[in-house]
């Protein structure tokens, strides 16, 4: 799905232009030409699906540690508690930046740690 969302002309090959494009619906319409490139170079050659799930399987090696992780949700937990809302957090999932469908937002939750009040144990969450 990764695949298909950023290979936007669907010739089956990532190219600059798709990749500016992705960036530019995610919000981030100032990528030079200089930092795609970059980004290109690292699958020596054509990023066709193949060459993509290498680079994507490298790049999940390094995912973010515990701390990182705690960190993001901290900034839904202003008072500290370590947990959020199950029902807030679902809608944000449902409406920002890269959005869940409602069938991956269940899965998600499937394997959340969620006390009786309705609130997701990020902690625990971030140790899964």
């Amino acid at each position: 799905q990764a695949f298909s969302c950023i290979d936007q002309n669907r010739d089956g090959i990532i190219s600059k232009a798709n990749l500016k494009e992705t960036y530019s619906q995610l919000g981030k319409a100032n990528m030079s030409d200089e930092e795609l490139e970059e980004m290109l170079k690292e699958g020596k050659g054509p990023i066709n699906f193949t060459v993509f799930l290498t680079l994507f399987g490298e790049k999940l090696n390094g995912t973010d540690p515990e701390e990182s992780l705690l960190n993001a949700f901290k900034l839904f937990d202003p008072t500290g508690t370590g947990t959020v809302n199950k029902d807030e957090f679902k809608q944000l999932l449902l409406t920002q930046a890269d959005k869940f469908s409602p069938e991956e937002v269940e899965q998600m939750f499937a394997v959340t740690p969620i006390d009786v009040l309705g609130n997701i144990d990020y902690k625990s969450l971030c140790y899964i």
